[in-house]
């Protein structure tokens, strides 16, 4: 009797740490279906069964057919649209807690990857991996709805995002909240020291070793508004004071506060504050 045994290392990935599926739906594209531009604050994966169409984002649109799986980063607007001939039927799933990083991505014949302002959106054709059976398996589960399916379809999940970053060398960037937290919180610093400085998304990507996409959605969520938005409500806060206690002119405290213009920095000031500089500043001399 022939007898022949495989071991198995206890290489347990960690990148899924905090890793949530929120739905799995299916679709079929109907007359009656409207395709309206929408974005979640999660991750979508969006694999076609059959059929075809095509994708839009912000501003770009492409092809869709069977077995193409496109990965929708989070805050990033798209829908799709069906050949009326060849209807799309499609399975989408929801993912919290997850960002690929598209850095390292192979290149397979038919794959997409758009870059929008909002964050990225890949696609590739996923017909020779396990993925349309993993979901279907994973779609079972949650339909039936059995002792302790919930545990089967948080595992489910990490073997479809194993297929996935296996044959396309994706990689999953670290989500957990205390990393998140302690990333946030010393760009954060950064911007209340070095607010002055000519400071960019691409500045502090490098500096986080972050994906500058995921950085904005990390920072966002952490402190309510992207990174550059909180750069210039520093920026505005400190001009609020050198107006009210210094003798600056408007054009000497755009330039050490680092705005690229005084005409920028009037018109941000405005939006921000509801007056310009000038009034601003005699009115605070007027109470004072």
């Amino acid at each position: 009797m022939g007898n022949t045994r495989h071991c198995i290392g206890n290489n347990d990935p960690s990148c899924f740490e905090g890793l949530k599926l929120l739905y799995v739906s299916t679709s079929k594209y109907e007359g009656d279906w409207q395709s309206i531009l929408h974005s979640h604050s999660f991750c979508e994966l969006f694999y076609v069964v059959q059929g075809s169409g095509s994708f839009i984002t912000e501003d770009t649109e492409f092809p869709v057919c069977e077995n193409d799986m496109v990965i929708i980063s989070p805050h990033v607007q798209h829908t799709e649209k069906s050949l009326y001939s060849t209807p799309l039927e499609y399975i989408v799933l929801g993912i919290d807690g997850l960002m690929f990083s598209f850095d390292n991505i192979a290149s397979i014949r038919d794959s997409v990857l758009i870059h929008t302002a909002s964050g990225n959106v890949y696609k590739y054709n996923a017909r020779n991996s396990n993925i349309y059976a993993y979901l279907n398996i994973l779609l079972v589960e949650i339909i039936n709805k059995e002792e302790n399916y919930e545990a089967v379809c948080r595992n489910l999940l990490e073997v479809l995002m194993l297929c996935m970053i296996r044959t396309n060398h994706l990689s999953i960037i670290p989500s957990s909240n205390s990393f998140l937290n302690r990333e946030c919180v010393q760009i954060k610093n950064y911007l209340d020291a070095s607010y002055m400085e000519n400071i960019t998304l691409d500045t502090l990507a490098q500096r986080s070793h972050m994906n500058k996409y995921y950085l904005v959605h990390a920072f966002t969520r952490y402190v309510g508004v992207s990174p550059i938005t909180y750069l210039l409500q520093r920026r505005i806060e400190e001009s609020k004071s050198l107006l009210s206690s210094t003798s600056y002119s408007i054009s000497q405290i755009s330039s050490i506060l680092g705005f690229s213009s005084q005409s920028y920095f009037s018109q941000a000031f405005k939006k921000a504050v509801g007056q310009t500089p000038v009034q601003y500043r005699n009115i605070s001399k007027k109470k004072q």
